[in-house]
């Protein structure tokens, strides 16, 4: 089973969650808060107090992926997410779509506020 760790304490994140968890329903995917034991567990030295600067994606086999990638493998599975999917493998997209990742991330408690 793949573990999504989000950070439960941002509201764009928790909204987020709360939509890919209802587009994915009956999937693999558990949602774990990054403010967690087993986040820490999970991530291991990957794991940083406080504030996450992305969410992540640990794999059944433990392998752990983060920000935009972290979020790829669950694309295919929401409404148009098969589109958007196959956008971003395009060259000159995919760089745009990881800086605009590390821009929302960064600024999110900023623009979106807190739970």
């Amino acid at each position: 089973m793949r573990v999504l760790i989000y950070d439960d304490q941002c509201r764009l994140c928790v909204t987020a969650r709360e939509g890919l968890a209802r587009a994915g329903e009956g999937t693999d995917v558990r949602f774990v808060p990054y403010q967690s034991e087993e986040a820490a567990r999970r991530l291991g030295a990957d794991y940083r107090p406080g504030r996450p600067d992305a969410a992540f994606l640990v794999e059944g086999n433990g392998a752990i992926s983060r920000g935009l990638d972290a979020f790829l493998p669950l694309v295919p599975g929401l409404r148009g997410g098969r589109v958007l999917h196959a956008i971003l493998t395009v060259p000159l997209i995919r760089p745009l779509a990881d800086l605009a990742y590390r821009l929302v991330a960064r600024y999110r408690y900023r623009w979106f506020g807190a739970v």
